[in-house]
């Protein structure tokens, strides 16, 4: 009979001894496991959606909110800001800025984010047409590849939303017109996966149906005084181009000051002393609220590890105990098989060999609680990956195995051997007429 299966006799002779060592292994195994994947795929998440985004503007509030509900829309808004304010960071040709783009939120269709922003937000996710085509006016939708996937949209389909971001039927603008789909995005692995995305003046339409849009307002018109009939030329020009487009707001997001967005994605030409100094200008100087993703992420991070290391401390504590566990089976183990092992020496088993049965006994444990381990890790992996799919629309992989969980299968197989190394050593100077005469 070979060492394993021998070992395997003697650990299954007690059965409840072995499942309480296992149990206990497990426990831990699994718990370093679920840690170090969440870990991991949380961090991914995180950086992938970075996207280069150097500063984001909105509301007064709390800034890591403006960061996940902006960025990561995870979270609401912390309200809206005025256009006349914001018109200086969205003008083409700033000095400081590279790109600057806009972002209108408040609504949601079966739980997915209906977002107002314009056609180069795709280009920070690298973001490309799978089918159909590039929204041209209000209340046409591009539908992000999860999305599509997960409620079935196609070209053409329509859609009423909802206000605010839970899934309420009574929440629905019912009196207001229809979305419509005429583009699909391929998958990218981003958040833009997760979004519908639209012009940045669906949400006025929906919000203000029932009654006429408002005109464009020139800024640069202001201080200069026209005659009554110039006013009427230009009222019937700009209706004439509404009606042609059958868009209520024709014209581009700085005609509208009086209107209102949520926030703003900022990318730097580069980071020099003015770019840095910009989010504490407009923090001191505005009535607007600037933000750094890099900074906020980071506290994000430091906030979540404190949680993250008392778990993991509470996990190596659990495996040493398991590990005290292995040892004492072992060891009661060892002291009621002492006239069965002598007996396996007088029969012509070496030393070594018995040395390497008590130490096969405590890396089968090892194994196999880290097997139990791994079960318990990735079957939680899978029950919160769902749940937190349902929550917040991010697809998490209960099948993702780290190179870190090999190195978690090494320190298992130490624990089993230094637990089981003890009552081996013993068994090495074991007297065998003693133990015999004993029997």
């Amino acid at each position: 009979m070979s060492l394993l299966n021998l070992s395997w006799k003697n650990l299954t002779n007690k059965p409840l001894n072995m499942l309480l060592s296992l149990i206990l292994f497990g426990l831990g195994v699994g718990l370093i496991s679920l840690l170090l994947v969440l870990n991991d795929q949380l961090q991914d998440k995180f950086e992938k959606n970075l996207a280069g985004i150097d500063l984001v503007i909105g509301a007064k509030g709390s800034p890591l909110q403006l960061i996940l509900s902006s960025m990561y829309h995870i979270d609401a808004p912390t309200g809206n800001i005025p256009i006349q304010a914001a018109t200086p960071f969205l003008r083409e040709g700033h000095p400081i800025i590279e790109a600057a783009i806009p972002l209108s939120l408040g609504d949601s269709h079966r739980g997915f984010r209906v977002v107002g922003t314009e056609p180069k937000m795709l280009e920070l996710y690298n973001a490309s047409m799978a089918e159909g085509r590039m929204w041209e006016k209000t209340l046409e939708v591009v539908a992000g590849a999860a999305v599509a996937d997960e409620l079935g949209l196609n070209i053409g389909d329509t859609f009423k939303s909802s206000h605010g971001f839970d899934q309420n039927e009574d929440l629905i603008h019912e009196d207001a017109e229809s979305f419509k789909i005429v583009g699909l995005l391929s998958p990218t692995g981003s958040v833009i996966d997760q979004l519908l995305l639209t012009r940045f003046s669906s949400s006025w339409a929906v919000h203000e149906h029932g009654t006429e849009a408002a005109e464009p307002h020139h800024p640069e018109d202001e201080g200069h005084d026209h005659e009554e009939h110039d006013h009427d030329a230009n009222d019937h020009v700009h209706a004439e181009h509404a009606s042609e487009n059958n868009d209520p707001y024709p014209e581009g997001l700085l005609s509208y000051q009086d209107k209102q967005i949520t926030s703003i994605l900022v990318k730097f030409k580069g980071h020099n002393i003015q770019a840095l100094n910009m989010q504490r200008a407009i923090n001191e100087n505005t009535e607007m609220q600037a933000a750094t993703p890099a900074i906020e992420i980071n506290r994000l991070y430091a906030l979540m590890g404190t949680g993250t290391k008392a778990l993991r401390w509470l996990a190596i504590v659990i495996i040493i105990v398991s590990g005290l566990s292995i040892f004492i089976s072992l060891y009661n183990s060892l002291k009621e098989r002492r006239y069965e092992l002598a007996l396996m020496r007088v029969m012509g088993a070496s030393r070594g060999k018995l040395l390497a049965l008590i130490i096969m006994e405590g890396l089968v444990l090892a194994v196999l609680g880290y097997l139990l381990g791994m079960l318990l890790s990735h079957g939680s992996m899978y029950l919160l990956a769902d749940q937190m799919k349902a929550t917040y629309q991010y697809d998490f992989s209960w099948a993702s195995f780290l190179i870190e969980e090999a190195y978690l299968l090494g320190g298992a197989l130490l624990i089993g051997l230094v637990a089981a190394l003890i009552p081996a050593l013993q068994v090495q100077g074991m007297d065998i007429s003693d133990t015999l005469a004993d029997g």
